[in-house]
């Protein structure tokens, strides 16, 4: 078993879930700690500390949103929504106030750690590097370049600042409007097909096969990660 000593805090009303996050997490290393309200979440992160929590967005008392809202006035620990498809608009909208990622339910284990190690690092990693690898992919921030297989891909200035902000975020979803708001201002975040056509112009420079990209994968209905 892995020894990470981390710790982690999931947030959750439902009592099997709970349980089955406190095992399998635990079995991996993790300390864990599980409570079932929002109120007795945001005392728990005040009190225990997690390196990271685990947040269901359909809370009893308090919305998983104003959790995330209320969290992010004071602390920048990584959180991860977990919400059903009936909840997509609640989702992207938790992911603009300030969370890192989320798994939709029902989920696979590995795929919940495989987040949880991405929120974690890239929090560690919070110093900016100037240079960004993803495998065959090179992202010089220092000189706003852009290599694949060490030849340089040539950018337009949107679009290098698409890519900038997808591998600030590398591992993370970039919503819509967070893409939107960011490279073009706030009065395009409804503008998403103006993001999908600059989307498919990147691709087209930066992927081996841009109909199955490796790189600039799409989270449907809420935004872009890249690997």
């Amino acid at each position: 078993m892995e020894k990470t000593g981390q710790r982690i805090l999931i947030i959750d009303d439902e009592a099997q879930i709970r349980k089955f996050l406190r095992v399998a997490l635990t079995s991996h290393g993790y300390v864990v700690k599980d409570v079932k309200t929002g109120r007795e979440g945001l005392e728990s992160v005040a009190l225990f500390g997690p390196d990271l929590v685990v947040l269901d967005l359909g809370l009893p008392d308090i919305d998983g949103l104003k959790v995330v809202r209320q969290l992010r006035e004071w602390t920048k620990v990584p959180i991860i929504i977990l919400s059903v498809k009936e909840q997509e608009s609640d989702k992207i909208a938790a992911l603009d106030f300030g969370a890192d990622d989320y798994v939709t339910k029902p989920f696979g284990m590995g795929e919940l750690l495989a987040r949880i190690r991405a929120a974690i690092r890239h929090t560690a990693g919070t110093d900016e590097q100037p240079i960004l690898h993803f495998d065959d992919l090179t992202v010089d921030l220092l000189h706003r370049r852009v290599f694949r297989d060490n030849q340089e891909i040539k950018l337009t200035l949107t679009e290098y600042e698409i890519v900038k902000n997808l591998a600030i975020n590398a591992g993370r979803v970039a919503t819509h409007n967070h893409l939107l708001r960011t490279v073009w201002g706030p009065s395009y975040e409804k503008e998403v097909q103006y993001l999908r056509v600059y989307i498919g112009q990147i691709r087209r420079k930066l992927e081996c096969d841009p109909s199955r990209p490796r790189h600039i994968i799409t989270e449907p209905g809420v935004g872009y990660r890249l690997l």
